[in-house]
């Protein structure tokens, strides 16, 4: 009874639904805070969880682990670019781009921000990024600035050598990179609206509505919705991009970003520079057999290394990510295709398909390459998380519990969890 009113005290407080983690994750946690506690009683552990303001907060911080590291989902960031060279500032002569990141857990994703505006040439002066978290050891890590090798995880860190300097334990970020940001304590059902805040250009808002009931989700987007200036850019993660639809927003058109706007918005639809074909729906599904690998030398080169199955394989899943990028889904599936002749075909070049599905709306075939995908590689959460979506999207709520409950277990035993 007494575990049942802490998930109940904690859906309300921060939205969590005990469900969508497992029940097994939100047992652990109060044991642990029992045994720093030195209880032995549920009971009594709650009583002093409700009369203890402090206590509920150790209680949030065991239970949400960070799992994030800079440019993640990379597209996002692109088109954060592009909107505000080809939007905002055509429409902004003088003035302060506000950019929320909520959750912004141990400040990665609002840094990336940060980076990816710098680069697109945007001046300091011109925009401000408020980053919010429920977290208070997240926040301290994120105003640290400094971060280990697993905050490091895409393919191209020349970002690292531009902004970075290296110390003792890992990297630390540069103070121009940290003059942008301003870091709070924070819970987006309870925030309302943040101090000073004034309506946000663009919201990142990123992979925690698949943590909430449905109720809570609706609560949830209400809120980003006010916050939200109305011609404003909300970005979600793939997996929440069916809760935006549903809730009275729209796609910005820009494949792969998970961008939205609210319904309404006088803000133009962007597109991709390139029209994507018309015929995306036509991609129903994909031969994933295994096939002889394809030939792709390079100029100059002869094509008899025992190392040529891998590099084909990094050819054809770079050129995908690309092409995708672009809006070319069809033609990025195409190249997943040729990736999977190769003898290298990986567990991410099946989420990859399973993402390209996602986002064409087919969640058939996204859950079916996300299970390849688990099939290759057991620990990949992306593909756990969005492959219980998919089931919660199909009615199957076992199914997507179990899934998520294996996701956190993985996170809880340390498997792919940053070190920071």
């Amino acid at each position: 009874m007494a575990l049942a009113r802490i998930a109940a005290l904690l859906k309300q407080r921060i939205g969590l639904d005990a469900e969508s983690i497992g029940v097994a994750c939100v047992e652990r946690a109060v044991r642990e805070r029992l045994a720093a506690r030195g209880l032995k009683d549920v009971q009594v552990y709650w009583e002093q969880l409700i009369s203890v303001e402090q206590e509920l907060q150790e209680l949030i911080e065991v239970i949400v682990i960070p799992e994030t590291w800079f440019f993640r989902d990379p597209q996002a960031f692109t088109a954060l670019v592009q909107v505000v060279r080809e939007e905002w500032l055509a429409k902004h002569a003088e003035g302060t781009l506000r950019i929320l990141s909520l959750p912004c857990s141990t400040g990665e994703e609002p840094y990336s921000i940060a980076m990816a505006l710098l680069d697109g040439g945007l001046p300091p002066s011109r925009f401000h990024i408020d980053a919010i978290d429920i977290s208070t050891r997240a926040i301290a890590r994120a105003e640290l600035g400094v971060y280990g090798r697993n905050s490091f995880r895409v393919k191209d860190l020349s970002f690292r050598d531009r902004y970075f300097e290296p110390v003792e334990h890992g990297y630390r970020l540069s103070d121009g990179v940290r003059r942008q940001l301003l870091f709070g304590h924070g819970n987006l059902l309870s925030a309302g609206r943040p101090p000073g805040a004034h309506g946000y250009d663009v919201i990142f808002c990123r992979n925690v509505l698949i943590y909430f009931d449905r109720v809570t989700q609706r609560r949830a987007i209400d809120v980003l919705g006010r916050l939200l200036t109305a011609p404003g850019l909300l970005f979600v993660g793939p997996s929440e991009t069916g809760l935006l639809l549903d809730h009275g927003f729209v796609s910005a058109g820009i494949p792969l970003a998970f961008a939205f706007r609210q319904a309404g918005s006088s803000a133009p639809r962007l597109r991709p520079k390139r029209r994507m074909p018309p015929d995306v729906a036509a991609a129903k599904s994909i031969d994933t057999k295994p096939r002889k690998p394809a030939s792709t030398p390079k100029p100059g080169t002869k094509a008899t290394s025992a190392d040529e199955p891998i590099a084909a394989a990094e050819h054809w899943i770079e050129q995908a990510r690309h092409l995708a990028n672009q809006g070319k889904l069809v033609e990025a599936l195409q190249c997943c295709e040729q990736n999977l002749r190769s003898e290298a075909a990986s567990a991410e070049t099946f989420h990859l398909i399973g993402l390209l599905h996602d986002a064409a709306g087919r969640v058939r075939e996204a859950a079916e390459h996300y299970r390849k995908a688990l099939y290759l590689d057991p620990q990949h959460r992306e593909a756990l998380v969005h492959l219980a979506v998919t089931l919660q999207k199909s009615g199957d709520a076992q199914g997507a519990r179990r899934l998520f409950e294996r996701a956190n277990r993985q996170l809880g035993s340390g498997e792919g969890k940053g070190s920071g």
